[in-house]
């Protein structure tokens, strides 16, 4: 705490300084003066917690110093020094909040003891204020989050008590951009360039863990949307900007309407899972487009997509796996789901793509992970662009692993997946897109490179399996022409004699 002494006589104001132990009774002397006027202006500039002065000084007096400071603001104490004949003067002086009158000659103790007790009353009202301002504090939280939430009395708010008397608001939340920090290196105000001298610009507050700034005014709205402009033109690695997530709802004009611009982060904040790569900002337009474009999720469609992903693996085709990874990551972007549910979509798709790849190529050693390990691995991401990402790399891993590609001739690719699938209902139309070819180009490649078409191929393929089969014995007919990919068995017979000049019965005789 601070003390300021003042005094007319040079000497009387060497000894005021010297009489007591200033700094064991825990002030420290800030400043002297010798008249009333420089005794008003020091103080007012200085702002000690205490002030000692004589009653009768020079352009000043020591009452008229008090009654000046008080009404300029100052919230100090005052110890007034006076000859017993101005016994009135003190009285006077009293009456204006002076804390204690002391008589010339100055009493050692006397004025001790007087410094110690305004000590103790500037200790106990610094807690009392500590207090009532916590409470206000937790008070004033308690009222932003029922104006949030939309569940407050707005009739009973004192808006110029709460500093929301503004013209308009806008509701904000912030956050780390990198999601495994724990804290946030930056200072909201610094970014934003302002002072928020007693919660006028804007109020910070904490609802549901999120990190929640309510904008007041249209001044705080203008200052945010020029620090929106550092991430239009995309934040410097590494700065303050590039460490920060935030999210913006709509601007409102009424009280009654905050709630709808929080709303609006709420709701983006659950998007937050759709950001691109390097994204640090997702505002309300983004949510109204999203909502203005949304399907309805559907989980069955996962085995449909690991049958294609499947497909151009086989086929040795990264352009189709990244172009359908990326049609599936605008389809998850646009629907209504859940993030766990749209998670765990991704994983049966996986583990379906992965179940597949095994059963067509047993024999081959391939890099999968294991299931557990893809579960936790997909869980933890915070964002799609990273899972599709992480299958963009699986499935390229063993499209290598298990695609025949010479570099030159596609048709060696063609005759490598059908020696895979030729139980599935495999035709021209469908198989020549794998390739990027299309039907009719990959139908003249056949006949003119095999000397048979693509259906008499197909047919070759499949009976020479159907043979295996039926050396092997174990299956009955009507089975192995399902295998082999026929669902007629009557047609199987047919196509079987065709091709070996006897019924499947008759082969199976013979061996």
């Amino acid at each position: 705490m601070n003390v300021f002494i003042a005094d007319d006589e040079q000497l009387v104001l060497e000894g005021l300084k010297q009489i007591i132990d200033w700094e064991a009774n825990g002030f420290s002397i800030c400043g002297t003066a010798m008249n009333g006027q420089d005794t008003l202006d020091s103080i007012l500039v200085l702002k000690p917690d205490l002030v000692l002065l004589d009653i009768r000084m020079p352009m000043l007096t020591g009452i008229e110093v008090v009654k000046a400071a008080l009404e300029a603001g100052f919230t100090g104490k005052f110890i007034i020094l006076s000859g017993l004949s101005d016994f009135k003067l003190a009285q006077a002086a009293m009456r204006y909040g002076v804390d204690f009158y002391l008589t010339k000659p100055i009493d050692e103790e006397e004025l001790e003891q007087s410094v110690r007790t305004v000590r103790q009353i500037i200790e106990k009202e610094a807690k009392a204020s500590r207090s009532f301002s916590q409470y206000r504090d937790k008070a004033k939280e308690h009222i932003l989050k029922e104006i949030l939430q939309n569940t407050c009395s707005y009739h009973t708010l004192d808006l110029k008590d709460l500093h929301l008397n503004s013209e308009i608001y806008q509701v904000i939340t912030y956050g780390n951009y990198n999601q495994d920090t724990l804290h946030p290196a930056w200072n909201f105000s610094e970014l934003m360039r302002v002072t928020n001298q007693d919660s006028h610009t804007y109020d910070i507050l904490e609802i549901d863990q999120r990190k929640v700034i309510l904008l007041k005014g249209s001044f705080a709205i203008a200052r945010f949307e020029n620090l929106l402009e550092h991430y239009r033109a995309k934040p410097q690695k590494g700065s303050p900007f590039d460490s920060i997530f935030l999210t913006f709802g709509r601007q409102v004009a009424r009280i009654q309407d905050i709630h709808l611009s929080y709303q609006d982060v709420c709701q983006l904040e659950d998007r937050r899972f759709f950001c691109v790569e390097g994204q640090h900002v997702i505002g309300y337009h983004e949510l109204h487009r999203h909502l203005a474009s949304t399907h309805l999720f559907t989980q069955d469609l996962a085995p449909e997509y690991a049958e294609t992903f499947s497909n151009y693996i086989q086929s040795h085709n990264p352009t189709l796996i990244a172009s359908t990874l990326e049609d599936l990551s605008e389809y998850l972007t646009q629907c209504t789901a859940e993030i766990t549910d749209i998670k765990h979509f991704l994983i049966d798709i996986y583990i379906l793509v992965k179940q597949k790849i095994m059963q067509i190529f047993p024999q081959t050693d391939l890099p999968f992970l294991a299931n557990a390990s893809v579960i936790i691995l997909i869980e933890e991401k915070y964002y799609l662009y990273e899972i599709i990402e992480f299958l963009k790399e699986q499935f390229e891993m063993w499209m290598h692993s298990v695609g025949y590609s010479s570099g030159e001739n596609v048709l060696d690719e063609v005759l490598h997946y059908i020696q895979h699938n030729y139980q599935k209902n495999l035709k021209l139309e469908t198989l020549a897109p794998l390739f990027g070819y299309n039907s009719s180009y990959l139908g003249r490649l056949f006949t003119k490179k095999l000397n048979v078409n693509f259906n008499a191929y197909l047919d070759q393929v499949r009976i020479a399996n159907a043979k295996e089969l039926l050396d092997d014995g174990s299956l009955k007919v009507y089975e192995i022409a399902e295998q082999v990919g026929y669902s007629n068995v009557d047609y199987f017979h047919r196509k079987f004699k065709k091709y070996e000049g006897t019924s499947p019965a008759e082969y199976r005789k013979k061996k």
